[in-house]
């Protein structure tokens, strides 16, 4: 498969693993902040090709994990409405509310849909004028553009009985929150390719600055990965702190601008929560007064009492770096992908859905 197969070369990552071994001298600590990169270091067994002074850490990359659990459960109150269609992509339905997840909510007989794109959503709305449809708008800056530009056709074409759900949050504000933190042992970033595609990647040259850190922006293949990590030592090993781009072949430095406009025509920045980790300032995007009226939580106003189900689950610690999946004592145990208990066990993005998958045991 060209341009796939060429990133998954093992000779070739042998080579990249090695460059890494003999640049690096005393131990560093390394996070990746995308649940992308995360399943491709524990499919491909990554961690196992770096020296042991290389640790890495998982950071709060799935959109899916942080989306906060109080949204979970209005979407579980609007999705069980006798006269809405809910729309979401597939792995938000096992995500676990306070009391119940979405897919319960459809084996109660909820009309749930699981969609591949926003626009799929709008079509739904306009095939069912009778009904109310709802979207979960969920995501990093990646899925923003697409969900902007549903909401802007909302608006052109006047669909009336849609609504969207919207969480949609921002990595360079969760990036300094895990830096602030006091239990914060970061000392170099993996930037998630994809989020630099759409927004370039101006907006890390502040926190590398800042924070005297090395932030390299990095795509999702093994290769991709090694070269990454190997770029982020030499910076730590010559006492430098820059942002470089080992991703160049999708990103550029200013991003998308086509999808910027569009993003800023309908979000504005918003403080937002997220999941296991708590309200981190303008980390979000909302809608624009001009969009207001296309709201979910204003067109379905309920009252929520949210709380965590399991005392057992440390997702939180698990999306800040903290800990890592199978230092849970729940995990593989209690907490499993049948029967998850928190977030990071249902997402295709989640650290613990990947170590379950690809390895259970794992330093």
């Amino acid at each position: 498969m060209k341009y796939v197969d060429e990133y998954r070369n093992s000779r070739e990552a042998d080579l990249f693993a090695n460059a890494i071994r003999q640049s690096t001298t005393q131990s560093w600590t390394l996070m990746e902040i995308c649940g992308g990169q995360t399943h491709s270091i524990a499919k491909y067994s990554l961690q196992d090709l770096l020296p042991k002074e290389i640790s890495l850490l998982h950071g709060p990359g799935c959109p899916v994990c942080v989306t906060p659990i109080s949204l979970i459960d209005k979407a579980v109150h609007i999705a069980a409405q006798p006269d809405v269609i809910f729309c979401s992509f597939g792995d938000m339905l096992r995500v676990p509310g306070s009391r119940e997840d979405l897919l319960t909510v459809k084996s109660k007989g909820g009309d749930l849909r699981i969609v591949y794109s926003p626009m799929d959503a709008l079509k739904i709305a306009q095939d069912n004028p009778q009904k109310e449809v709802v979207f979960f708008a969920i995501g990093f800056e990646t899925t923003a553009p697409a969900n902007a530009m549903a909401i802007y056709k909302a608006k052109l074409d006047d669909i009336k009985n849609i609504s969207f759900l919207v969480s949609q949050v921002i990595v360079p504000p969760a990036i300094r929150t895990i830096l602030d933190s006091p239990e914060n042992r970061v000392q170099g970033f993996l930037a998630a390719g994809h989020v630099c595609t759409v927004m370039g990647y101006r907006e890390y040259e502040p926190i590398s600055k800042d924070y005297r850190i090395p932030i390299v922006v990095t795509g999702f293949e093994p290769l991709d990965i090694l070269q990454g990590i190997y770029l982020c030592v030499k910076q730590l090993e010559e006492g430098r702190a820059e942002v470089e781009n080992q991703y160049s072949r999708s990103v550029l430095k200013e991003g998308n601008l086509s999808a910027q406009k569009i993003i800023q025509e309908v979000f504005q920045i918003v403080p937002r929560q997220w999941r296991g980790i708590g309200e981190i300032a303008q980390s979000g995007l909302g809608l624009r007064e001009a969009y207001a009226r296309f709201d979910a939580e204003n067109k379905f106003s309920c009252e929520i009492h949210s709380q965590e189900r399991s005392s057992e689950c440390i997702s939180g610690l698990i999306l800040q770096g903290i800990k890592k999946p199978n230092e849970c004592q729940a995990f593989g145990k209690s907490c499993t992908p049948e029967f998850p208990l928190g977030a990071t066990m249902v997402s295709t993005e989640g650290a613990c859905a990947a170590y379950y998958r690809y390895q259970s045991v794992q330093s």
